[in-house]
């Protein structure tokens, strides 16, 4: 159950705090580079706190390379961390900067994202125990976002962050819309997220619409059933289309399914196209792109089986089924989706 202590996430501690360290580029060695965020204009990179020996996350932008509109954003997300405390959401704590350089620190995620998760241990999907705990607390993250009066609009695989210690975090504030207008909340708005061409396959229809009905915090539960897929399978829905067709099968109501599926030969998967590019920290961008197609007139071959049936549970059919409902208003909220039967099994 997800509300027993298998699940409860608790407040960052130890590893996951770096409020105590210092604002002085000298004092961090730089590691490694674990990949690249803000459409590659940002390097992160694994870094040790000399005087403490802390080992963080840093993330440099060079502010010369960015454009007035990128500025903006940045400024945005800095002002959100300031603002944000949750749990369950990544804000960074520690923000100076060093030449034309910005250095934005935040805990180390030791094991990365969701979606490195995925291409380094499970290519063909998860386990639904580890989806379960891996969506809860990212939902615990939306439902405080939305109650705030914010849209996330990023919600995808690689933006879901697990650390060292096993805390769940979402991340890319960078792309987080308010709700808010002049002390009002807002039913709807119809700001576009920038780099949106990145974050296709996981925006909701009426996001992509941008009819006169705008959308809502709904549109991040849909992102949210379109993860659930991705962790499922390994691969993101609709990845392998062009935009323009993507876009006509989201708002005609077409999207993704849970297959319960036999092994069967490679050799039989037809259509199937796996494209993975880019190094994923959790901070980074990185897509996964695929299509699943059965042949029954394909020949056998000797190739590998898959390693074992797909066979979801009813409870897991029902979350997506619910997440990806074409009318934003028949979709559950964050707060309803946390007492939802699969997070109780």
């Amino acid at each position: 159950s997800c509300d027993s202590s298998e699940y409860t996430l608790h407040t960052p501690t130890g590893g996951d705090d770096i409020t105590g360290l210092s604002a002085e580029p000298s004092h961090y060695q730089l590691l490694s580079e674990l990949g690249r965020g803000f459409n590659y204009l940002s390097q992160v990179s694994m870094a040790r706190h000399v005087p403490t020996g802390q080992l963080v996350a840093v993330k440099q932008t060079n502010l010369d390379e960015c454009t007035e509109e990128e500025l903006l954003q940045l400024m945005n997300e800095v002002l959100l961390s300031r603002l944000f405390r949750h749990a369950n959401l990544l804000t960074s704590r520690l923000v100076f900067s060093s030449c034309c350089q910005l250095w934005v620190l935040t805990p180390l995620m030791a094991y990365g994202s969701a979606d490195t998760l995925l291409r380094t241990y499970f290519p063909d999907g998860m386990s639904e125990s580890l989806i379960a705990y891996l969506l809860y607390g990212a939902l615990k993250a939306l439902e405080y976002l939305h109650r705030m009066g914010y849209v996330h609009r990023g919600v995808k695989a690689s933006h879901i962050l697990l650390s060292g210690e096993g805390h769940v975090y979402l991340s890319g504030l960078h792309s987080v819309y308010s709700m808010m207008r002049e002390g009002k909340r807002m039913r709807a708005v119809f700001d576009m997220p920038h780099h949106s061409p990145a974050l296709l396959p996981w925006l909701s229809p009426e996001l992509l619409r941008q009819d006169l009905h705008g959308y809502g915090v709904k549109s991040d539960i849909y992102s949210l059933g379109i993860v659930a897929c991705e962790l499922v399978s390994g691969r993101v829905p609709f990845q392998d289309m062009p935009p323009t067709q993507m876009l006509l099968q989201k708002l005609r109501g077409s999207h993704c399914c849970l297959l319960d599926v036999a092994p069967f030969p490679l050799g039989e998967l037809g259509g199937l196209k796996v494209s993975r590019s880019g190094v994923d920290s959790g901070i980074g961008e990185s897509v996964a792109t695929g299509s699943l197609t059965h042949s029954a007139t394909a020949p056998p071959t000797d190739r590998p089986q898959s390693p074992a049936p797909k066979n979801h549970s009813a409870t897991l059919h029902n979350l997506v089924q619910l997440c990806l409902q074409q009318q934003p208003e028949r979709r559950p909220s964050a707060s309803a989706l946390l007492t939802h039967a699969f997070f109780k099994q």
